[in-house]
Order: C-alpha cells, then sequence, then structure tokens
C-alpha cells in the first residue's frame, strides 16, 4: 500500500479517479456491512451478556425481538422461535437476565445485535422481581380474587392427579388416600420442572376439564395439582402464566400442592385450596372412613337416644295422666245405681198402674152385667113406645134447631179470628201456637208465627225473615163438640 494516495488531498475533481495498482477500491454498501458482519461474527461468536430487558415484542412468526440495556448503553437482540420453545419464563421488560448467544449485524439498518440462543434470569433476586411482577399483573384481572373460589366436594368419587408418575408424590397421595378413604385416582403424568414442564401442566389441567361425564374416561371430581419441594428454579413452572389461567378456568374444583409448606407458588393463588404438602392435599381431598363411620354410628344411636327419650317421656305423661283419671267402674257405679232405682220405680209404677186399672175395670164391669143391660134396654123400649112421636113436633125443633143453627154459624163468621186475615191483618202466635198481644211478649218469645191469610212466615224479632217452607197449622175445632161427632147437636 502506498504512503499517499495516487491524488493529492488539497485537490478536488468532479470524478473519482482510478489510478493502476489502487488496492484501496471503493467497496458497496452489501460489501462492506458483510465484512462487518464476518468480522463480528467470528470476533464475538459466543458471548454471554447481562441486562435489563426493554421493549420485549413477540412476532407473529414466533420470534422474540427485545431489548437488552443497562445504565450507558443498549444492545438489541432477537430470540427464534426454537428457543423460545425452550425458555423457562416469558420475557417482560425490566427483567434482569443473562442471555447467551453471538452477536451479529443486521445490514438493513446498519447495527448490531445479539442472537440470543439461551436466556436466563440473571439472580434469585430478578427471579423474585419478575414473580412479583407477574402476581400483581394476574391479581389485577381477578384471577386471584377470594370469590372465585369454589367449595372442594365433601366425597369425591372421582380424584384427577396432575404430577410426574415416578416421583414419590403421587405415591404419598394414594397411600394416603387408600389409609383415609380408598377412592378411584386418574393420574395425568407429566413434567414438573424444566422445559415443557409448563405446558404439560396446562394442558393436563385443561384436558380433565374437557372430559366428559360417562365417558371412557371418568371425569374427576376434584384435581390435585401436586410435586414435591425444591428450589425457586424448579418449582418455576408453577410460577407459569399458562399454568396459573389454566388453573383459574378449571370446571373442576382444583388443590394446588406444591412443594414444602414454606413454598408459595402462583398456582396456589389459582387454585380454589392451597395444601401444604401433597399428602396434606389427599387429607384434605377426603375424610377419614372410619371417622366417618365412627360418626354416623354416633348419629344413629343419638337417633335412637332421641327417640326413645320422645317415648318414654310420651309414656311417664300418660302414665301421670292415667293416674289422675277416675277407675272406670267408679265413672258408672253412680249410672248403674241410677238405672237400679228406675228399674224399681218402673216395676212399681206398672205393678200399681195395673192395680188401678184392674179397680176401674172391675167398677166399670159391674154396669155390664147381662142382667143390667137388659133392663135398661126393656126401659127404653118402654120409654119409647110411650112416645107420641108427631111430625108436626119432629119439624118444628128442626126448624128451630136450624134458626139457631145459622144464627150461630153467624157468630162463628163474625168471631172467626182468621177472617181478618183476608182483609190484611196478621195473626202473631208464639212456638207454642199462643197469641202474642203485646211487644214485650213478641221480644220474650224469640220466635214468632205470622200467619197472613195465604201462608205463614216465621221471624225472629229484630232480624230478617227466616226463609223455609209454611208450617201447616192445625185447624181450631168449634168448641162444645165431643171427640167422634161428625156434627154439633142441634138442641
Amino acid at each position: 500500500m502506498p504512503d499517499k494516495p495516487p491524488y493529492r488531498e488539497d485537490e478536488a475533481g468532479l470524478l473519482a479517479v482510478q489510478t493502476a495498482g489502487d488496492n484501496a477500491p471503493a467497496l458497496s454498501i452489501s460489501e462492506i456491512s458483510q465484512l462487518l458482519k464476518r468480522t463480528v461474527e467470528d470476533r464475538f461468536g459466543f458471548v454471554r451478556v447481562r441486562g435489563e430487558l426493554s421493549g420485549v415484542k413477540r412476532a407473529a412468526s414466533g420470534h422474540l425481538y427485545l431489548s437488552l440495556k443497562d445504565e450507558n448503553a443498549r444492545l438489541d437482540g432477537v430470540m427464534w422461535r426454537g428457543g423460545m420453545q425452550r425458555l423457562g419464563f416469558v420475557p417482560e421488560d425490566g427483567v434482569e437476565v443473562i442471555a447467551t448467544g453471538k452477536l451479529t449485524t443486521y445490514p438493513g439498518r446498519s447495527n448490531y445485535q445479539i442472537v440470543i440462543e439461551r436466556m436466563e434470569i440473571a439472580g434469585e433476586g430478578a427471579l423474585l422481581a419478575l414473580l412479583a411482577k407477574t402476581k400483581a399483573r394476574l391479581e389485577a384481572e381477578g384471577l386471584f380474587a377470594p370469590a372465585r373460589k369454589r367449595p372442594l366436594p365433601y366425597l369425591p368419587r372421582v380424584i384427577g392427579v396432575v404430577t410426574s408418575p415416578t416421583g414419590a408424590v403421587i405415591r404419598d397421595i394414594l397411600h394416603r388416600l387408600r389409609d383415609r378413604f380408598p377412592t378411584h385416582v386418574v393420574v395425568w403424568p407429566v413434567l414438573v420442572q424444566g422445559p415443557g414442564a409448563a405446558a404439560q401442566i396446562a394442558a393436563a389441567v385443561r384436558g380433565f376439564s374437557a372430559l366428559e361425564l360417562g365417558g371412557p374416561i371418568p371425569r374427576p371430581d376434584l384435581v390435585i395439582v401436586a410435586r414435591g419441594g425444591g428450589s425457586i428454579e424448579d418449582l418455576w413452572c408453577f410460577n407459569d402464566e399458562d399454568v396459573v389461567r389454566a388453573i383459574a378456568a378449571s370446571t373442576i374444583p382444583t388443590i394446588s400442592a406444591v412443594g414444602h409448606e414454606t413454598d408459595t407458588t402462583l398456582a396456589d393463588f389459582a387454585a380454589d385450596m392451597r395444601a401444604p404438602t401433597p399428602t396434606a392435599a389427599a387429607e384434605i381431598a377426603v375424610p377419614v372412613r372410619g371417622e366417618l363411620i365412627a360418626g354416623l354410628a354416633d348419629l344413629h344411636a343419638r337417633k335412637s337416644r332421641a327417640v326413645l327419650r320422645l317415648v318414654n317421656l310420651a309414656r311417664e305423661r300418660l302414665e301421670q295422666r292415667a293416674r289422675r283419671l277416675p277407675e272406670p267402674q267408679a265413672l258408672l257405679e253412680g249410672q248403674t245405681q241410677r238405672l237400679d232405682d228406675l228399674g224399681d220405680r218402673l216395676r212399681r209404677a206398672l205393678m200399681h198402674r195395673t192395680g188401678l186399672a184392674a179397680t176401674l175395670l172391675a167398677q166399670r164391669s159391674a154396669g155390664l152385667r147381662p142382667a143390667v143391660l137388659a133392663a135398661r134396654l126393656r126401659q127404653g123400649r118402654e120409654r119409647l113406645a110411650a112416645q107420641r112421636l108427631r111430625p108436626a113436633l119432629v119439624l118444628q125443633g128442626i126448624e128451630g134447631g136450624r134458626t139457631g143453627l145459622a144464627a150461630l154459624d153467624r157468630v162463628r163468621r163474625s168471631l172467626d179470628p182468621k177472617a181478618p186475615l183476608r182483609r190484611g191483618y196478621v195473626l202473631v202466635t208464639d212456638a207454642g201456637g199462643q197469641l202474642v198481644r203485646s211487644r214485650g211478649d213478641a221480644e220474650a218469645a224469640g220466635l214468632l208465627h205470622l200467619e197472613f191469610g195465604d201462608g205463614v212466615l216465621d221471624v225472629v224479632p229484630g232480624s230478617a225473615p227466616i226463609a223455609g217452607p209454611a208450617p201447616v197449622r192445625p185447624v181450631p175445632k168449634p168448641r162444645g163438640s165431643a171427640p167422634g161427632d161428625a156434627q154439633p147437636k142441634l138442641l
């Protein structure tokens, strides 16, 4: 290379001059960009960079674009979709991470960037900060609200367990369920740590909710998400947002039993119940069968005692009341004595009545002897033969009787109490048929019979008339007539 360019610096030409033997030819933008790209990639083919995430954006293609920054500088970065699938957390702005990859350039914008192959949270403090940030965001959405918590079934027929099939957790749960209350258990095997664990756990929780009742795989009444103890990195998959949302959206009541009693994950807040250990989750899920049987037996015994107590109390009350009642014979003694007395009085009365009747019969029978009757008959015949029955005498007596009868009939019609009824008057009698002549008698009678010309009406003083058929009133017989006589005597 010559010490000086083949042109003078103080000379400004209009056209670029290309001299022979020039070893610094003009390069195109693409050529210089490719030279820079190879130089950077060769020099920084493997780097680890620590910084705070900023401008995190996930494209529709699945690639992740972001920036790493510190107090004085910023470095653009990209993580392809394959690396994103192996990522153990959800990148967010403000999280401090350590990114491993290579530096390269992007000719389209004339800048350099890091292609991230692996990204980890920079220390436990940064991890806890990410956890707190994710918890606050999900809590603001209401995923941890107490109102969303559902009561657990008292005695589930089927229990679904989301855990590793080879760990000690599933054995502890099965052993504890067998001791307390043997129950049908369906295990959904998943990874409980490492890449892909969060996706499997979320898929298992959603899978249990998607099972249909009566299908080939029984649908659980309760789901337990369980894992043994470990570090915060080991339990991090249970802080994954996808797992938390799957547990919160589960249609089956869920128990979270992740880690030991001091370990807390976001899955514990989203579940309906948190158990300090997987063994405690089994104890929460089912009651003790022996205690349940003993409790039922105790309730049955209490019920029997309560029934017997009521029966005994009723028996005591019945006996106390029975003691206060007199003897049945005592209740009948007075009536029996009265019956005997009335029977004796009836017998004596009958005998007395029979004696009187016999005496009367004897007295009357004396006048009915044949000789007496024959004598009376003979005397009557003699008086009849002695009578001179002249027609004029008989007719005179008949005419006089007819005249007297007509006069009596006029008097009868004038004195007939029912004659005025046809002229609008009313005949008032009481229940015994006696005439009511005053208001005081009417108020004392209670029930009055009002006889009109066309019928009888019963009324109560001070009230409306009593509706009903008119009773048939007996027709009073004329005075002076004897029973059995067809008509009154003429003379």
